[in-house]
């Protein structure tokens, strides 16, 4: 041990040595110090023009005007929360129970003939017919609800966030919810007799009456950015009601009027046949995460047009030193062997271009995130609600990314040693990625390449029980954020590392 701590002292002297030198190297070199700065400039100046440029407007009965701020729900999120409810007040404890016999609806395509509608009888993956408890009819209250679903079976959700899978759909399925004071519990039956828990919730503060009833809804159709009308038809019968008294109470939650102020655009409905509800609903309960608001990563749209910038610096910056060794001219060899030379060597330089790679993302983030955000505001658009970890989280997470993908870059100069091919690699691998996702193409490109990192400056999450279109405009990142950033760690490590074990392979300098 005696031995084995000087010489672990003096690597470490040797290191911190290395890491000043290819420090100074960096800073005296103007041209990596401008093109760091220009980085920032370009993603800044990008962003800020997306954010002065941003103008949301909507009809509603009063003309056209702002839009007014997004629904929230009890955490606050934002939410859609549009339906048709058939309902009865339950005082206290009691349950609902229902047989969907039937779930039919249109859904409008894309037009095959220019100006003609072209609607389609069917039902869209996540139409939703079932039971519901709520809190009230005010929307964004607490809720719960077992349904029925358009392509993936039985669903317990609940406070629009939430969801829980039951069973699959092969016929008319039975739904019963019962509550007692604040748990609520769904369940699940092929043939009434035989029940299957779905799952149980607490809704804090249900108040002791209640709202509980059938409802119908279905989100729009998802086109390229856009969603188009879609509405489901659930057919209710064998429905018994325990705990509430009186008549059925009919309500479009939600419905918004034509320009007129009086006409509901379209509009659900019931129809009564004996012991059969016949319900028709449009709309959604669940997450707003395309209508919710305009988000906070749109202000780092134009960081991979930034980040090219970066990765030229990150490769140029090995390169230039590879080839002033080559032909003679960098300083001259320390006594020992070139294995051990390069790899410090390449750690300190990834040290080095990975802190200023950081500093930069992160004064580029720090700056044109909140300004955007603000400019957006003053401009009365719609925002996405964000809380202040997750505005840390997408600021500092993009000066990371910005950090992983310098030293990626670092890695691939130092495999390839010719600037030119390891710049193209690295933009292929990180840039490219990112503008293809973007535009809606290959979005599964963003789960196994580098470009995954970007996933760090999602600001609305991906669910699962929410259709949206598959593009960074609508706000997919097929993988969480934290999940994203390791990936691009990975492929930095990686590269680094063998780099770094093709070095130690060579022979010993003379």
């Amino acid at each position: 041990m005696s031995s084995f701590t000087p010489h672990r002292a003096g690597q470490r002297a040797s290191f911190l040595q290395s890491l000043r030198g290819e420090w100074t190297r960096f800073r005296s070199a103007r041209g990596w110090m401008i093109t760091m700065a220009a980085s920032v400039l370009v993603t800044v100046s990008l962003g800020l023009l997306i954010a002065g440029g941003a103008r949301t407007t909507c009809v509603t009965g009063k003309g056209e005007g702002a839009c007014p701020a997004p629904l929230v729900g009890p955490d606050g999120t934002a939410v859609n929360d549009r339906y048709y409810f058939v309902h009865q007040p339950l005082k206290g404890n009691g349950s609902i129970t229902a047989r969907v016999s039937d779930m039919t609806g249109q859904i409008r395509l894309p037009d095959v003939v220019p100006g003609v509608r072209n609607v389609k009888e069917g039902v869209v993956p996540w139409a939703k017919a079932g039971l519901l408890v709520r809190q009230s009819l005010k929307q964004g209250t607490p809720y719960a609800a077992v349904m029925l679903t358009g392509y993936h079976g039985v669903r317990m959700q609940y406070n629009f966030t939430h969801d829980v899978p039951g069973g699959p759909h092969n016929g008319p399925q039975w739904l019963r919810l019962t509550r007692s004071g604040d748990t609520i519990t769904g369940y699940e039956s092929d043939d009434g007799k035989a029940w299957t828990e779905v799952s149980t919730v607490e809704l804090t503060g249900l108040p002791e009456t209640a709202e509980i009833g059938l409802f119908a809804a279905s989100p729009g159709a998802v086109w390229t950015m856009a969603e188009a009308f879609a509405q489901a038809t659930a057919t209710f019968d064998q429905i018994t009601v325990q705990g509430a008294k009186g008549s059925w109470r009919r309500d479009d939650v939600g419905v918004a009027m034509e320009s007129d102020g009086k006409t509901p655009h379209h509009p659900g409905g019931v129809v009564e046949s004996g012991d059969k509800l016949i319900v028709t609903g449009t709309g959604d309960i669940g997450p707003a995460t395309a209508g919710g608001g305009l988000r906070a990563d749109l202000m780092l749209i134009g960081g991979a047009v930034g980040l090219i910038l970066v990765l030229v610096v990150a490769v140029t910056f090995f390169t230039a030193e590879h080839r002033r060794r080559l032909i003679g001219t960098g300083p001259p060899a320390e006594p020992q062997p070139a294995r051990l030379l390069t790899a410090r060597l390449l750690a300190a330089k990834a040290v080095v271009v990975g802190a200023v790679a950081f500093v930069a993302g992160l004064v580029t983030s720090g700056a044109v995130v909140p300004v955007g955000l603000a400019m957006l505001r003053a401009n009365q658009n719609p925002i996405q609600p964000i809380t202040l970890g997750t505005e840390l989280r997408v600021i500092v997470g993009y000066a990371a990314l910005t950090a992983v993908t310098a030293v990626l870059a670092l890695g691939l100069a130092a495999l390839v040693k010719r600037a030119v091919v390891a710049i193209g690699l690295a933009v292929a691998l990180v840039v490219v990625p990112y503008l293809l996702a973007t535009a809606g193409v290959l979005p599964w490109l963003l789960a196994i390449t580098p470009a995954a990192g970007f996933a760090i400056t999602q600001s609305v999450p991906t669910y699962a029980h929410v259709d949206v279109d598959q593009s960074l405009i609508g706000g997919y990142y097929p993988l969480p954020p934290w999940a994203g950033l390791a990936v691009t760690c990975a492929y930095a490590a990686l590269a680094l590392g063998a780099a770094m074990a093709v070095h130690r392979r060579k022979a010993p300098l003379t």
